[in-house]
């Protein structure tokens, strides 16, 4: 039975993955010098490059996931970015102890995503995608 689901299963896997990255490429664009604020409060050196490469990964690799096309690529870029900015972002063992538990919570939560994302790399977006009806 969860054979005849799996088509459907990745694509709304990819829906959902996309639903958190493709708002907040957008949500970047239209604040983008907050954007760039919040990185530069980070430490992070050429913010402005650095949103740039946020936007690019949101919404752009975002939106090939969505659709399924070049998804095993788009889905690995996706995979180290979130890898990259959960260290930096979300590091819970550098901040106040009030905060310890959300930026742990957002941390793990962010390396599942990543695990996800590394799965749609390796076995790709199903039959239901642009990829997979060019395969066909």
């Amino acid at each position: 039975m969860l054979n005849s689901l799996q088509n459907p299963f990745s694509l709304l896997g990819r829906v959902l993955m996309a639903l958190l990255f493709v708002p907040f490429g957008f949500s970047k664009i239209a604040g983008f010098a907050g954007t760039v604020g919040y990185i530069a409060s980070k430490g992070i050196p050429l913010p402005e490059v650095c949103a740039a490469i946020a936007i690019v990964v949101e919404l752009g690799l975002g939106l090939l996931l969505l659709v399924g096309w070049q998804t095993r690529w788009a889905a690995l870029g996706m995979a180290l970015f979130t890898l990259v900015i959960t260290f930096i972002f979300h590091n819970y063992w550098g901040v106040p102890p009030e905060q310890v538990m959300m930026q742990q919570q957002n941390f793990f939560k962010n390396i599942a995503i990543a695990g996800g994302l590394l799965t749609v790399a390796a076995w790709g977006p199903g039959a239901w995608s642009i990829d997979g009806q060019r395969k066909g």
